[in-house]
């Protein structure tokens, strides 16, 4: 499993002398697994460059995994820690035809003004789910669903401003927060959770009631969602850095 890991952090093939260094062995000792995995086919090697990269069976296990992955269920497993260790409510949305969907909710120990129903379509320039996802997804998808939402023809120059005011806001800090955006008396912040491949992002929020929250805590709610939406995305197989 070392030498397969440092294969596939290696990002493409490598050498004898490569896979020796990354995976820490000796490259006689590496040598001989490289010859059992490519013995059943995890690895193979180039006749002509002589490198060794992933094998045919490996190709079909990573395809299987990823034809059994629900991205859903996968990520709703993280959503009861991280609300038991902010105490407070959580929700996971994915991208619809629509706009983003609410698709899960698990309630916190604090009383909110109003919870969001699940199946709710959410606002893409006034919630912190829509921000998240405006940072993430391309114009092609967003600008359609925005026009539907702002019941607009066209985009004005000052919703774009606003748009990319979000973008900015979201990819420097990671989440996206609003407070009041959508039900008054309710912070939000969201942050994107990466899947394998191309699959589009999820959307994870801490909904907090606005009133007795102060700033400090929303910044150290914010850096353990942060790192609850990195190991939701490595759950999903998605390389972090």
């Amino acid at each position: 499993m070392t030498v397969l890991q440092a294969l596939e952090e290696g990002r493409g093939p490598m050498t004898l002398t490569q896979l020796a260094a990354a995976s820490g062995m000796q490259p006689s000792k590496v040598h001989r697994y490289l010859v059992s995995l490519a013995r059943v086919g995890l690895v193979a090697r180039s006749p002509s460059s002589g490198r060794y990269d992933m094998g045919p069976a490996m190709r079909r296990l990573g395809i299987e995994s990823l034809r059994r992955m629900d991205e859903v269920a996968l990520v709703s497993e993280h959503l009861p820690g991280l609300r038991d260790r902010t105490t407070h409510a959580v929700n996971l949305a994915v991208w619809g035809d629509h706009g983003p969907v609410v698709v899960r909710w698990e309630y916190g120990a604090h009383a909110l003004p109003i919870t969001v129903r699940i199946g709710a379509t959410m606002p893409l320039l006034t919630s912190a789910i829509g921000g998240a996802f405006l940072a993430q997804l391309p114009e092609q998808l967003t600008e359609p669903v925005l026009r539907v939402q702002l019941e607009a023809d066209a985009l004005d120059s000052a919703t774009r401003k606003r748009i990319e005011a979000i973008r900015a806001e979201v990819r420097r800090d990671g989440v996206a927060t609003t407070s009041g955006g959508v039900i008054p008396g309710i912070t939000s912040v969201s942050a994107p959770v990466f899947a394998a491949g191309d699959s589009l992002p999820l959307v994870v929020t801490l909904v907090m009631p606005a009133r007795g929250v102060t700033e400090e805590e929303i910044a150290r709610h914010s850096a353990e969602l942060l790192r609850s939406a990195r190991e939701m995305s490595e759950d999903l197989g998605h390389a972090t850095q």
